[in-house]
C-alpha cells in the first residue's frame, strides 16, 4: 500500500514538473518577443522618430 502511494506521489510530482517546464518555456518566448519590440522601438527613437 505504501509503495503504491509513493509511486502515485512521484508520478503526480513528475507531471507537475513537466507541465511547469512547458509553462516557463512559453513565458520565456513571450518575454523574448516583448524584448524584441522594445529593442525595435529603441532603434526608432534613436533616429529621432519617436
Amino acid at each position: 500500500m505504501k509503495r503504491v502511494l509513493m509511486l502515485a506521489l512521484v508520478g503526480a510530482f513528475s507531471v507537475g514538473m513537466l507541465s511547469g517546464c512547458n509553462t516557463m518555456a512559453g513565458a520565456g518566448k513571450d518575454m523574448q518577443k516583448a524584448g524584441e519590440k522594445v529593442e525595435d522601438k529603441a532603434h526608432d527613437c534613436n533616429d529621432g522618430k519617436c
